[in-house]
């Protein structure tokens, strides 16, 4: 049998160009807590991304938590069950409820028409994803958001770089939030980020992210320890160099997936939008009715098959012991989100995935093998 294939592999650059990033932070004797590397890192990102306020973190999640805190959230916060568990966690460690709305037919998006009706005096702010890279209705969030108050924290772990109609997406509502993890098309080994929108919200952030620490004697806030070290911080820089190419990588195998599945009956395609600039960080499809096998079958021989799909995501964060025991959390609610998470499969896609193995994949689901 040919090697796994799984969904995503991290992009590694050349280690030899890492060794000297590790020996100068040696020589630095500085491994963590606002670092050179982590000072360069921050500004790079700014640079790259078209943002003017980053504050890089130990994870996404915890960016999320911090996120919560630096805003004073409270309440109920909207949200979307069509997420990774993160999204919710992140609510839940901030004692806040999670209400959920519908995602958009045709989108695996919050659907910014159920928004309104999820909106009670408890309500203070909208937590949407940006699901698979492919960007929310931000001006209208933002214009509801706007009307009732609120504020608007994005999930952007799958955003990194995204640009609609020209502007990064980052900046749109009062934050946004990164995930460096691994198994993102740009990663620190661990890690991740917040863009904020101001120099003010920005500071608020870094004391909460160090202890709440204004200066050696100075604490200002109860927070937590989220910063990232030296060493992510210098492989980041290292990937920043590379991640346009990763991206180009990725393009060409969304491309050839498209072509040679796109005839395929009972495979569904989401189409791009041609106003966004994409990084092609996942590969979802969608299998219907009438496709031979049932979703969870053409799952199963994949695997047979050593290609790790995954069904994210599924089951539903609606669907999960924890919350579903929530009034918005009821089927009857969220009958779109349920729909795609019984058809939703992730092709495998990252820049080592080599074309005689995604022929192999693509020639399983045609059924040719």
């Amino acid at each position: 049998m040919s090697k796994n294939i799984p969904v995503t592999q991290p992009f590694l650059p050349p280690l030899s160009e890492f060794i000297p990033a590790l020996e100068q932070i040696w020589a630095n004797k500085w491994l963590t807590n606002n670092g050179p590397f982590h000072q360069e890192f921050e500004q790079a990102l700014c640079d790259y991304l078209g943002v003017e306020h980053i504050s890089l973190f130990a994870n996404g999640t915890l960016a999320l938590v911090t996120a919560l805190q630096a805003l004073r959230v409270t309440g109920e916060v909207i949200t979307t069950p069509y997420s990774f568990v993160a999204t919710s966690h992140a609510l839940i460690w901030n004692d806040l409820t999670p209400v959920f709305v519908d995602i958009k037919p045709g989108s695996f998006n919050m659907d910014p028409d159920k928004i309104e009706a999820a909106i009670t005096p408890r309500t203070t702010a909208i937590m949407p994803v940006h699901c698979y890279s492919e960007p929310c209705a931000m001006h209208e969030i933002q214009r509801i958001a706007d009307n009732y108050g609120l504020s608007v924290i994005y999930d952007a772990a799958h955003a990194f770089g995204i640009k609609y109609q020209g502007q990064s997406i980052l900046q749109h509502g009062d934050m946004s939030v990164l995930s460096f993890h691994a198994t993102k098309v740009f990663n620190t080994f661990e890690g991740g980020a917040i863009v904020s929108r101001s120099k003010k919200i920005k500071q608020r952030v870094d004391y909460l992210k160090n202890f709440g620490f204004a200066d050696e004697v100075t604490i200002v806030a109860p927070g937590i320890n989220g910063k990232m070290s030296e060493f992510n911080a210098a492989f980041g820089l290292l990937q920043l160099k590379y991640v346009d190419e990763a991206i180009s990588l990725r393009e060409k195998i969304d491309g050839l997936y498209r072509a040679e599945l796109g005839s395929v009956s009972g495979v569904s395609i989401p189409v791009l939008s041609t106003e966004t600039q994409h990084n092609y960080s996942y590969f979802p499809i969608l299998i219907e009715a009438d496709y031979p096998l049932s979703r969870d079958e053409l799952y199963q021989k994949l695997r047979e098959h050593g290609i790790l799909a995954r069904r994210y995501f599924y089951p539903l964060i609606s669907n999960m012991p924890m919350y579903r025991g929530l009034s918005s959390s009821l089927p009857d609610n969220l009958p779109q989100a349920n729909l795609v998470a019984d058809k939703i499969l992730c092709l495998p896609i990252y820049p080592a995935l080599e074309q005689p193995e995604q022929t192999r994949i693509i020639d399983i689901i045609r059924g040719r093998v």
